[in-house]
């Protein structure tokens, strides 16, 4: 397959995902994905480059204080195991629309609040 041809493959996908939403509003989901995507992405990065192992990525949670507040301090912010952008696509078929809403609530509480303008 060339690149063309994966060019409307991703095309043909994308509206048929899409749907019935309006294309500027599919683009504002879809950036909005990316932009999490990142984020989690760099939160992986991070802990990795402060030794932690896929076990201890895995216990990333709001119950150790103290890890949240030293990544919400670098990073400023801090997201959780269950809702890492990695973690949904490993959930696969298990992937809700609840997962999304529930990791963005979470995501807006747990921004440092020093940080609070640049995510907002």
């Amino acid at each position: 397959m060339n690149k063309q041809q994966l060019a409307a493959k991703i095309w043909e996908s994308a509206n048929q995902m899409r749907s019935k939403i309006e294309a500027n509003e599919y683009k504002d989901y879809i950036l909005g994905f990316i932009f999490y995507k990142y984020l989690s992405d760099q939160q992986i990065a991070f802990a990795k480059k402060q030794g932690m192992s896929e076990a201890d990525i895995a216990q990333l949670s709001e119950d150790d204080p103290d890890t949240l507040e030293y990544i919400q301090k670098e990073l400023g912010y801090f997201i959780a195991y269950d809702h890492l952008f990695s973690t949904w696509i490993n959930n696969g078929s298990d992937f809700d629309v609840s997962n999304v809403r529930d990791a963005l609530s979470a995501f807006s509480r747990l921004i440092n609040g020093n940080h609070k303008k640049l995510f907002a």
